[in-house]
């Protein structure tokens, strides 16, 4: 038999596969397998591992352990924020015990501390399948005060005068907020006490000393505390300062009580005071006393004098009623009005040509300035105005309209007799007349006037004859009073302080 060639037995068998080859499965699939398996495996040993700590949970009753930081139940402050003391988790069990790993916590639930009252945090644990949970309970409470802010202005010092001007104040609550309009301030003495209440009934109080930077003022009397006036028509106080020891000047603020009748010889007191917002008073007192001017005495001329006297006037005849008495050098009186003024300046020629000039009325009308001692110095001082400004000075004689013995002014009981006084004493002196014309009413004819005049005078040491220069029939009468008079001795004379008066017997 021959014998096979080697190589043409390997040639001659590789169109066959080896058995090996035939039964091998392609390489992917058997990576698959082994996947398939290893996960199969595993799955089993998953559910055992499960069901073996399920029965080693079961047997050791494992279960979740909350420890809480401090107290279960805790108290926080109204207004402020609450920190929360903690918790922490645990699984603890009979055989393994208790774990040292702490489980994740979730918590839940809110506490408002914006008001009073109770909440709840709920701290949440998860374990296998189970959801445990323990509670913390919060008591919101006030027990915190209100405060309260007392205010300052810059620069500001409360002063004697005004006292203290409150600079403001604040109060707040951390629970309540805002309390400022339920303060109540008090002032005791020489503090301020301001308290609040809240909600709770948490009391707060404090309390302001104002320094006053300011003593009190000193009123100074300009003049003296004591003055002495002759009887006059009006007062004019000299006035007063008030300083504090700042220097500032309070003079404004002082207040002036009683009062002085000028023109009526008496003691008077003026107090002078000034007050501040506390009530305190500071005050001074002037005493005024009036005293009566001196009054001459009247002397009685040493020749059977006539005084010409002429009433009502300057009018329209008093101008012609000069130029005669110019002409024979004879010198009389004007008791006169403010009822022509386009004659005024006759008063003013009259004086100079050395005749007297004497306040009879501004008006003439009796109920006007009658009606009172104020009324009938005003109307007095309107005469007196004009006289001044036409002869510039004033006059000390006048006649009462009416005369001092008039009963028109009846309505106002005795006002004549405190007239009479009062012009008295303030250095005036008043003139009625012992001889009448008639022309007030009794006569319009000049010769029966003439014939009154030369009745009335014959005998007659001093004569003062009643006439009015505003009427025309009168007037005429002068001249033949006046020869009359030179004829028999008579002197022409003008009326003076000392001059005689002639007073009627006051009626009023």
């Amino acid at each position: 038999m021959k014998k096979k060639d080697k190589n043409t037995a390997n040639t001659a068998g590789e169109g066959e596969p080896e058995a090996q080859e035939l039964s091998s499965a392609p390489e992917g699939e058997k990576v698959s397998k082994k996947k398939k398996r290893l996960k199969t495996a595993l799955l089993i040993l998953a559910v055992y591992a499960v069901l073996v700590a399920a029965a080693a949970v079961a047997v050791d009753g494992r279960h979740v352990r909350f420890y809480m930081n401090g107290a279960g139940t805790v108290t926080t402050e109204c207004g402020q924020p609450y920190k929360d003391p903690g918790c922490y988790a645990v699984t603890a069990g009979r055989l393994f015990g208790e774990s040292s790993r702490h489980l994740p916590l979730s918590v839940e639930g809110q506490i408002d501390t914006s008001k009073t009252g109770e909440g709840e945090l709920h701290y949440v644990a998860r374990y296998l399948l189970g959801r445990y949970e323990t509670v913390r309970h919060v008591q919101v409470v006030d027990t915190t005060p209100p405060e309260i802010r007392l205010l300052h202005q810059e620069g500001y010092e409360p002063s004697w005068l005004d006292g203290y001007t409150e600079e403001g104040f604040v109060a707040e609550d951390l629970c309540d907020g805002d309390l400022t309009e339920q303060v109540r301030r008090e002032v005791q003495g020489e503090k301020i006490i301001y308290t609040v209440s809240d909600a709770a009934g948490n009391k707060t109080q404090v309390e302001r000393e104002p320094k006053y930077a300011v003593t009190a003022p000193e009123i100074h009397l300009t003049g003296g505390d004591t003055m002495e006036l002759i009887a006059c028509r009006t007062f004019t106080d000299p006035g007063f300062t008030a300083v504090d020891s700042q220097g500032n000047d309070l003079s404004s603020y002082v207040q002036t009580e009683g009062q002085v009748i000028p023109y009526e010889p008496g003691s008077y007191e003026l107090r002078y005071s000034i007050s501040n917002a506390a009530g305190e008073t500071v005050s001074a007192v002037r005493t005024v006393n009036i005293l009566p001017a001196p009054s001459p005495e009247a002397v009685q001329p040493s020749r059977n004098t006539i005084y010409l006297t002429f009433d009502d006037g300057p009018g329209p005849y008093t101008e012609q009623l000069l130029d005669l008495l110019k002409a024979y050098n004879v010198k009389a009186t004007f008791f006169v009005t403010c009822n022509y003024p386009d004659y005024f300046d006759m008063v003013g020629r009259a004086y100079r040509e050395g005749h007297s000039i004497g306040v009879h009325s501004a008006s003439h009308n009796y109920y006007e300035i009658y009606a009172s001692e104020e009324a009938f110095f005003d109307d007095f001082d309107a005469v007196q105005e004009m006289i001044y400004e036409q002869t510039g000075s004033y006059t000390n004689l006048l006649r009462f309209p009416g005369g001092s013995s008039n009963t028109v002014s009846s309505f106002n009981p005795g006002i004549m007799t405190r007239l009479a006084q009062a012009v008295n004493d303030m250095g005036y002196q008043y003139f009625d007349w012992n001889v009448t014309s008639g022309d007030a009413g009794e006569t319009t004819k000049t010769r029966q006037i003439v014939q009154n005049i030369i009745d009335g005078c014959s005998g007659r040491r001093a004569s003062v004859v009643l006439q009015h220069d505003i009427k025309d029939y009168s007037v005429a009468a002068v001249e033949q009073v006046i020869n009359w008079g030179l004829n028999n001795g008579y002197a022409f004379s003008a009326l003076g302080l000392d001059s005689p008066s002639a007073h009627h017997g006051i009626a009023n």
